[in-house]
């Protein structure tokens, strides 16, 4: 019952949002934030809310969005990212799905690093409009799929990247429960975390569960973040 009434909360989120048009949302994310570069990955451009937004200063409720999550590089997207870029074997000609992308900052690595073909997943369509901002931004080509695919097969994508999304012990549970099944398919899962409590996967998928890298986070990646200072990319074998 707990994963079905974390699904159903998805959909509710993504009817919700259906009620302007992209462009809509598009013209509003380019108001709200600012090209930004300040994080582990330079090379890659975001629009993010940063301290120069008028939004990072004003209360919740004047923000035009609902949960603007998308509009932050988080720690584990940031250390997979920088990952990705320097470790291009992970992703070089394969088929990549990112999901819970956000920014598809995670998708845009992937693409830089060779990547045949890359999906940034979101069920929150206005996350969606901000990958395809930021991929425009880059001039990167990125597939963007809004579709609800939790325990989906995913036999169409050789890669899995899951970035920060051990957000709490219900959505942990349902994770762990899915890529335990996709790496048994023989899926090459990356998941990046700072450390949050709800990253404890059971015993069993633990012991599968291998650091491939620690990253020291940035400054001001620090502060955004309530105490994390470093951020590590894990593969499940």
């Amino acid at each position: 019952m707990r994963y079905r009434s974390i699904i159903d909360s998805m959909k509710t989120i993504s009817k919700n949002y259906c009620t302007h048009s992209e462009q809509y949302y598009a013209k509003q994310i380019k108001n709200a934030t600012v090209v930004c570069t300040n994080h582990l990955t330079p090379e890659i451009k975001l629009h993010l809310i940063t301290e120069q937004c008028q939004l990072w200063h004003s209360p919740a409720n004047e923000c035009q969005f609902n949960d603007p999550f998308w509009a932050f590089y988080w720690p584990g997207g940031q250390a997979i990212s920088r990952f990705i870029l320097d470790n291009s074997k992970y992703v070089n000609n394969k088929t990549i799905l990112d999901i819970g992308s956000g920014s598809a900052a995670c998708s845009l690595a992937s693409a830089i690093a060779g990547a045949s073909q890359v999906t940034a997943n979101d069920i929150d369509p206005v996350a969606c409009v901000a990958a395809k901002l930021n991929a425009q931004l880059n001039n990167i080509n990125i597939h963007v799929l809004s579709k609800n695919i939790l325990f989906n097969d995913c036999s169409q994508w050789e890669v899995i990247i899951v970035g920060d999304m051990f957000y709490s012990q219900d959505m942990a549970d349902v994770l762990w429960k899915w890529l335990d099944a996709l790496c048994n398919r023989g899926k090459t899962i990356l998941i990046g975390d700072p450390g949050r409590h709800c990253f404890k996967p059971v015993h069993h998928i633990q012991e599968r569960l291998k650091k491939l890298k620690e990253y020291k986070l940035t400054e001001n990646c620090c502060l955004e973040n309530r105490g994390f200072s470093t951020a590590s990319v894990w593969i499940l074998e």
